[in-house]
């Protein structure tokens, strides 16, 4: 039952941030500047808890199981991410938008792609967890919720990984 409700959750929470990515990438190529906001918006509000309960409960439950080396490449996709966000806001502030910095947007989208799928696949490692590991993840997914702290709010503010300048 608890593994169900992880799996349910997990899998529509990368649906919803793999959509408003493929979004975000239409936004970019039609130049819509308000979509492209509402767009970065939406992402930064469903990554932010999703990240933080990630990094603070899903993957230290999956050391054991992938060891500290493959963990470390999956915050290192998240620092990856936090800087392609914060480069994605600093374009979409920008009155109008160049071919290449169009280019350097959908760029840092698609790059942000496989890790949406790759995590996806940590579900299948999660079957493995004793129940009270997952209870765990899901009560930190339900923290971070209700802290409601968007991506880069929680990236700066509250994360324990130091964020990068960049």
């Amino acid at each position: 039952m608890v593994l169900d409700t992880f799996v349910t959750t997990f899998r529509e929470e990368h649906r919803q941030v793999r959509d408003t990515l493929l979004e975000l990438i239409d936004a970019f190529q039609d130049r819509d500047q308000a979509r492209i906001g509402e767009l970065l918006n939406q992402t930064a509000e469903y990554t932010g808890p999703h990240f933080r309960y990630e990094e603070e409960a899903l993957y230290p439950g999956l050391v054991d199981i992938y060891g500290e080396d493959y963990i470390e490449s999956l915050l290192q996709d998240h620092d990856g991410a936090i800087a392609s966000a914060r480069r994605l806001v600093e374009l979409a502030g920008k009155a109008d938008l160049t071919d290449a910095e169009v280019q350097e947007a959908i760029g840092l989208i698609r790059g942000l792609l496989p890790h949406v799928s790759d995590c996806e696949g940590l579900s299948i490692m999660v079957e493995r967890l004793p129940e009270e590991a997952v209870e765990t993840v899901l009560e930190a997914r339900d923290r971070a919720r209700q802290a409601n702290l968007n991506l880069l709010e929680w990236a700066e503010s509250v994360r324990e990984r130091p964020h990068l300048s960049s």
